[in-house]
């Protein structure tokens, strides 16, 4: 009845997240904070993973009733995607006949909360099989996603959507002078590689890219790292992987814009091949780097992505994704990604994206002149980290990307470092491609991501066509 129901939920106590079971534990009522604070987003997003994977009742068919705001939706179900990952060698799973059966149900309340459309649904869909996407490769370990697999992941993709993808690989990047991903990548048995997949539709009017860090598996290098440190860095790939899924889901729903991935892959291994402490490559951008630390080696591959995407794929907007630092986890915590960028309305739209899709996003320094002399050299333009291990190493981190190319190029560059945020204890999150999906709602033909864009709330968007077409690095 009414009554019991009432009486039931008034038991929950949300804090932060509670649950009650229903009828001999076949079925679970869980409830989420009915207040969150301004840096969380306020679909309560981390809480329903969370519950869903305490709280779900056994079985084959299992069904999940989700109630919430028309708003809330695309975080809500993004969440619940992560709740049920894709990747296991248990014995046991091989031998099971019978397939697991998730249905999800959306119980729209509050304002606009007509039944869901079916493109809706759709768009739903590919968002999650984006993130669990790029889950199961961050779980993925190296003996089996090593870059010869990754990039079968990558073509897979391209076949998918009509696309052929450029690879420029092994001792190809030497001699067009991609120094940092060949010499990051050349110790490894699997040799080092960019592959690029590009989205270019008639009557876009600017260029994106979104640069990965691929490292597949970090030793460290020569400069190797612990026994307790060196378990979990498959997952050193979650931003390229974060920009596999995301692109697969951007471009299914369709976009405007030309958009371009570029994944830089290589294995951080040791062996004779490895770069030492103290060599000195020329990177892309023609700049000179001394290795002090081989092990700060996400910058290098990611400068020469950055660099190509500018003078090669001529991008207004470069956007990077990358578990680059520890220092991440530190500065912003487990659910906050770290963003850095030379453009204030982009840090914003980051900000409120994050909070729209539940992939959480909170801003770094972003001061050069004050930060950039930690990466000061006798011989060469610059060392690879920094002189100063307690002077924000994460915001450094990302200005040595940024010098590549260039602390005065008049386009926008974002830097998403999601060290933190791509796992939660032993399983990856699919973290990025939400909140990619979200920040470039605005360009999408998709209903759904421009309502989730960071200009798609509070009627902010621009409300003319023309002001979209003539107006270059606009936030899209």
């Amino acid at each position: 009845s009414p009554q019991i129901w009432q009486s039931a939920l008034s038991t929950l106590n949300p804090n932060p997240t509670d649950s009650c079971p229903l009828y001999l534990n076949y079925a679970t009522v869980a409830a989420l904070p009915s207040r969150v604070s301004r840096h969380n987003s306020p679909s309560a997003a981390q809480f329903i993973t969370r519950l869903v994977r305490n709280c779900l009742p056994g079985g084959v068919n299992r069904c999940i009733v989700m109630v919430c705001e028309r708003s809330e939706v695309f975080a809500s179900a993004c969440a619940l995607a992560r709740a049920f990952p894709l990747f296991t060698h248990r014995s046991s799973a091989s031998r099971r006949t019978e397939k697991k059966t998730v249905t999800v149900e959306f119980f729209l309340v509050g304002q606009n909360n007509g039944p869901i459309e079916v493109a809706t649904l759709k768009c739903l869909a590919s968002a999650t099989e984006g993130v669990r996407l790029a889950a199961r490769i961050v779980d993925t370990p190296c003996n089996e996603m090593n870059t010869d697999n990754f990039l079968e992941e990558i073509k897979k993709v391209g076949k998918d959507l009509g696309i052929t993808p450029t690879i420029i690989r092994d001792e190809e990047l030497r001699e067009r002078g991609f120094g940092g991903i060949y010499g990051v990548g050349k110790a490894a048995l699997h040799p080092p590689a960019l592959a690029v997949l590009s989205h270019t539709p008639d009557g876009a009017t600017q260029t994106i890219a979104w640069v990965g860090k691929g490292i597949v598996y970090d030793t460290g290098g020569l400069s190797i790292k612990g026994k307790t440190t060196m378990p979990g860095m498959k997952r050193d790939c979650g931003g390229a992987a974060a920009i596999l899924g995301a692109f697969k889901a951007t471009v299914k729903q369709g976009f405007k814009d030309n958009l371009h991935a570029v994944f830089c892959l290589a294995e951080n291994a040791v062996g004779p091949c490895a770069t030492r402490p103290d060599d000195i490559h020329v990177l892309y951008s023609g700049k000179t780097v001394e290795i002090n630390n081989t092990d700060a080696e996400g910058r290098l591959i990611l400068a020469d992505g950055v660099a190509y995407a500018c003078k090669d794929l001529g991008a207004d907007i470069i956007l990077d994704m990358a578990t680059l630092t520890g220092a991440q986890g530190i500065a912003t915590g487990k659910y906050h990604a770290a963003v850095l960028t030379n453009n204030e309305e982009w840090e914003k739209a980051c900000v409120k994206a994050g909070r729209n899709c539940g992939d959480l996003v909170h801003p770094l320094v972003y001061c050069p002149e004050l930060h950039f002399s930690e990466f000061t050299s006798a011989v060469a333009d610059m060392k690879n980290s920094v002189a100063d291990r307690d002077n924000t190493p994460s915001s450094c981190a990302g200005l040595f990307i940024a010098s590549h190319i260039g602390f005065d190029w008049p386009g926008v560059w974002v830097h998403i470092d999601i060290a933190a945020p791509v796992h939660a204890g032993e399983r990856a999150t699919g973290y990025g491609v939400a909140l990619l999906l979200s920040l470039f709602g605005g360009a999408s033909e998709d209903p759904l991501l421009n309502m989730v864009s960071p200009l798609g709330c509070n009627g902010d968007s621009p409300t003319e066509d023309m002001e979209r077409d003539s107006k270059r690095r606009r936030l899209v």
